[in-house]
């Protein structure tokens, strides 16, 4: 019997297991091989089908009210051909043997001008590979039970305080199902299950209107409110806000910097983590290209990225390249060890990939991209780090920001912060920014805690393709940053 893809969803009477769905085929082997080898058969090197279904559900709240509950499905197939340095894509929403051939047709076009000859291409399915247990598919969930959450994050973070004025808050959740086939013999399929849930509070007083944000995702189903605390959630939103209407303006200069466990992993995601993605080392994009077997941080530091991690929300269980995810140590001890690599760079290179190609739909072409990045636990404790910094800026929660990949210069907003004096966190502080140079602060941090947590979900922006990520580290402290802040 031939390889099938199958897509899926529950009955009624087995919503609680993922093995015994009832499976739709939508492609089966025989036609992948028959697409795979008419697109090569005019020269090209290379050639593949990603395939993909994908559903979701959103419900959005507003000023008390519920603004919409949408759900979606979107289905398709993309196909890319490499000849030479030409690359050649396609896509289509018609998983048709019909369509996948037109569409592999028109990329092998593009990629390719003549050469002939045959190739065969023989498939052979990759076992399952999903990190993650899913006990509740959120599909199966009433829509009722979604806008509930909403519903009580609102009245928890109105009622925090008085000073709260308007709430509002989203929940999301999708379900991916996969398959990826190609010329070198892959043929990998993968369900990604996401749920998430933010909430952002305003309080008004005498300095003006103050924004507070939390949220929470993972690739679990909805089993993870049985252990999430919603209201607790939109406590902390309204408790930021609210702090943030007695905090001073945040001071400027260059001074040490503390930064909270699960709350700065943004910074090296983007200040560090893209400069070390293949691509834009092979571009000379990236301040690391040529610098693996150097010092390039303190000793203290070992840099990871892993798309394998239980419930994270970058986790996958295959890229979506068809190759398995893996954790992958960056930095170790300070030292450069390897970078985040993509198939084709990676089968280019005569190397193992590292699972890091992704793509954002079946309307995109793969490139590196980060999973779930995050600096290891330290030898320090946080309240040791806190009472050896004499002076200086505590950071609980940092914001956007930008960067430059080619130099690590970059800015990013500190959404929650105080002053650290005399060894104490003292008054909350606002108006403020983290200005600096990525490869620096690697170098620069002095202090490392034990602590280690990740932090808020987050999509990566790059080249117009958003994936979702994680990051985080434990508390650490950089002996020096330099703060843009407002304070005369």
């Amino acid at each position: 019997m031939p390889e099938l893809l199958y897509f899926t969803s529950p009955s009624h009477e087995c919503r609680r297991s993922l093995s015994r769905r009832t499976l739709l085929i939508v492609i089966d082997a025989d036609v992948l091989e028959r697409v795979l080898a008419g697109a090569v058969r005019t020269g090209a090197d290379f050639a593949e089908v990603y395939a993909e279904d994908k559903s979701n559900t959103s419900a959005g709240l507003d000023d008390g009210r519920i603004e919409q509950v949408t759900s979606g499905r979107d289905r398709g197939a993309g196909i890319r051909v490499i000849a030479g340095d030409t690359t050649g894509f396609a896509h289509t929403a018609d998983l048709s043997e019909a369509g996948l051939v037109a569409a592999a047709s028109a990329a092998a076009a593009a990629a390719s001008q003549g050469g002939g000859g045959v190739r065969n291409v023989s498939l052979t399915k990759a076992p399952i590979h999903r990190p993650n247990t899913i006990i509740h598919l959120p599909e199966s969930i009433a829509k009722a039970r979604k806008v509930e959450l909403l519903q009580r994050m609102n009245e928890a973070a109105r009622s925090y305080g008085p000073e709260i004025v308007q709430v509002s808050a989203g929940y999301g959740d999708s379900s991916k199902r996969t398959l990826v086939a190609n010329t070198d013999g892959v043929f990998a399929t993968d369900e990604i299950i996401r749920t998430l849930l933010r909430i952002s509070a305003v309080a008004d007083g005498d300095s003006g209107m103050q924004t507070g944000y939390q949220s929470m995702g993972h690739t679990v189903g909805f089993e993870i409110f049985d252990t999430v605390d919603v209201e607790e959630l939109a406590r902390d939103a309204a408790r930021q806000a609210i702090t943030k209407l007695l905090a001073r303006p945040a001071p400027s200069g260059a001074m040490p910097v503390v930064i909270k466990n699960g709350s700065g992993g943004v910074l090296f995601h983007e200040a560090c983590g893209h400069g070390l993605e293949a691509d834009l080392v092979a571009k000379d994009s990236s301040v690391y290209a040529g610098k693996v077997g150097q010092l390039v941080a303190n000793p203290l530091v070992t840099l990871v990225d892993d798309g394998t991690m239980p419930g994270e929300w970058g986790t996958l269980g295959y890229d979506d390249e068809g190759h398995i995810t893996q954790r992958n140590t960056l930095i170790e001890d300070g030292i450069l060890t390897d970078y985040m690599w993509d198939h084709i760079r990676a089968r280019n290179a005569g190397r193992p990939g590292s699972g890091n190609g992704r793509r954002q739909s079946y309307q995109h072409l793969p490139m590196v991209r980060m999973t779930n990045t995050f600096v290891l636990n330290g030898p320090d404790t946080p309240q040791d780090i806190i009472s050896s910094t004499p002076h200086g800026v505590y950071v609980a929660k940092l914001g956007g920001g930008s960067v430059n990949t080619a130099t690590g210069d970059f800015v990013f907003g500190m959404t929650e912060a105080y002053l650290i004096e005399d060894g104490k966190i003292t008054e909350p502080l606002r108006e403020g920014n983290l200005i600096g140079n990525g490869p620096k602060v690697l170098r620069d941090i002095d202090m490392l805690a034990n602590d280690f947590a990740m932090g808020n979900p987050g999509t990566c922006g790059k080249d117009g393709q958003g994936v979702p990520v994680g990051d985080g580290q434990p508390t650490l402290r950089v002996k020096e940053l330099t703060i843009g802040g407002t304070a005369a």
